[in-house]
């Protein structure tokens, strides 16, 4: 076989021979994993190896070598040159573990020995909506995780933590944090966001909230005996159940993507700690403005089936700010993969805003109703913002509750009972071990 160093990784095949490729795509994903787990990138250096010679460094047959790697080039990660020989791709780079931007516990998580129970499980999942590891282990995913597979708990804490360093300094780059004296980073994993902020403002403190085995890894520089230790405090706890840190700012980076009663309470345990007017940033994927529509959703699905959540669109996390308490400012992208929402806690407590728009649920405004009107019109939100609360308010049915077609601000139609969230929303003026998936 002969093969350019080129990466086929869009095929041509005409689309019976494409589906057929796609129903094979566990097989991609399994080549991967078995390329990771026995270390073909690290031990193929600059310099081209025949399969003998890599199968003799890693420990295989070199025959069913070959064919993993040649499996393994028609999607341009390894490539096979003219005289037989194997050389690196710039996607084989990433799965060595030396490489600035490795991905190799990043494959690793995403083909866990969990996820190959939960896929053939997607249909029931789409039926359902809800997760499908409880039936699975007869328990809810984290504690199935830490109790029960502790060696994918321990890949799922490395991946975190690579996907988080990788992303740090653009955080701390993007943040503007002048006049703020303490930040929390809240779900935090082992504070590489925080880390890189007080870097950044060397008269800021900070805390990390997360599960007690994750911060007790930590970054060495925020534990004791670290360059950072003397501005910072590590809190272990799960911020679904309590949020015990008093903070300027809060920082949420990439956790709330559970099913959306666990978001909610951590989103309302932050407004609770930090009180009325604190700063909240939430950092998420999303599933509407990426590079990679294959790649989130996917990771979309994959939330689905573990959790029972989500990745979210604009839409959809504005949704769930501004019916937690919180009211958005602004939304921007801090790199082409994470988005930015800077929002701030309403003066009104939220459990106390959710009374309030229940009883307006119980008695819904009706078109032309000049209290709904005045509502809408309050604390009116930036247009980014306007614009993805139009389209929740469009396109949102809230099954057997209430349904709202909102075409503008003059066109509002509702039926059935009211939908205190839908309405809270409204009057708003604007959605393992660690908690994240950074």
């Amino acid at each position: 076989m002969t093969t350019a160093q080129t990466s086929p990784t869009t095929s041509t095949a005409p689309p019976p021979m494409r589906l057929r490729e796609l129903a094979f795509g566990a097989a991609c994903a399994a080549a991967l994993r078995a390329a990771t787990r026995l270390n073909v990138a690290d031990a193929l250096g600059d310099t081209p190896l025949s399969a003998e010679a890599l199968a003799a460094a890693v420990q295989t047959e070199p025959k069913p070598l070959r064919r993993l790697l040649r499996a393994l080039s028609c999607y341009g990660v390894f490539a096979e040159r003219p005289d037989g020989t194997f050389t690196h791709t710039d996607m084989s780079r990433q799965l060595r573990t030396d490489d600035p931007h490795s991905l190799r516990d990043i494959v690793l998580w995403c083909t866990e020995p969990w996820t190959w129970d939960a896929w053939p499980r997607l249909d029931e999942a789409v039926r359902s909506g809800r997760n499908v590891v409880q039936e699975l282990y007869g328990k809810e995913f984290f504690p199935y995780l830490n109790e029960d597979a502790p060696e994918s708990a321990d890949v799922f804490n490395r991946a975190m933590t690579t996907s988080s360093m990788q992303s740090a300094r653009d955080v701390a780059a993007f943040l503007d944090l002048s006049g703020a004296t303490s930040v929390a980073d809240i779900g935090g994993g082992q504070g590489h966001v925080v880390a890189s902020l007080l870097e950044k403002y060397p008269s800021l403190h900070g805390t990390l909230l997360d599960l007690p085995r994750v911060v007790a890894n930590a970054d060495p520089r925020l534990r004791p005996g670290g360059t950072l230790a003397d501005r910072m405090r590590l809190v272990p706890g799960d911020c679904r159940e309590d949020v015990p840190v008093k903070a300027d700012v809060y920082v949420i980076k990439n956790i709330l993507e559970w099913d959306d009663d666990s978001t909610t309470r951590t989103l309302r345990n932050v407004i609770r700690a930090g009180g009325p007017g604190t700063r909240v940033v939430v950092i998420e994927n999303l599933v509407d403005d990426t590079p990679s529509m294959r790649f989130s959703t996917a990771m979309d699905l994959l939330l689905l089936l573990n959790v029972g959540g989500a990745k979210h669109t604009t839409a959809s996390m504005t949704d769930r700010l501004t019916t937690a308490g919180l009211m958005i400012g602004d939304v921007r992208p801090v790199n082409p993969y994470l988005h930015a929402f800077d929002a701030r806690a309403r003066d009104r407590d939220p459990a106390h805003t959710s009374r309030t728009a229940g009883r307006r649920a119980r008695n819904p405004r009706v078109p032309g109703d000049r209290r709904f009107v005045r509502v809408l019109r309050s604390r009116r939100p930036l247009p980014a913002v306007e614009a993805a609360r139009h389209r929740v308010l469009r396109e949102r049915q809230v099954a057997g509750s209430y349904a709202v077609t909102y075409a503008d601000s003059r066109s509002l139609t509702s039926r059935n009972s009211g939908c205190p969230a839908t309405l809270a929303m409204a009057g708003a003026g604007s959605r393992s071990d660690s908690m994240r998936c950074r």
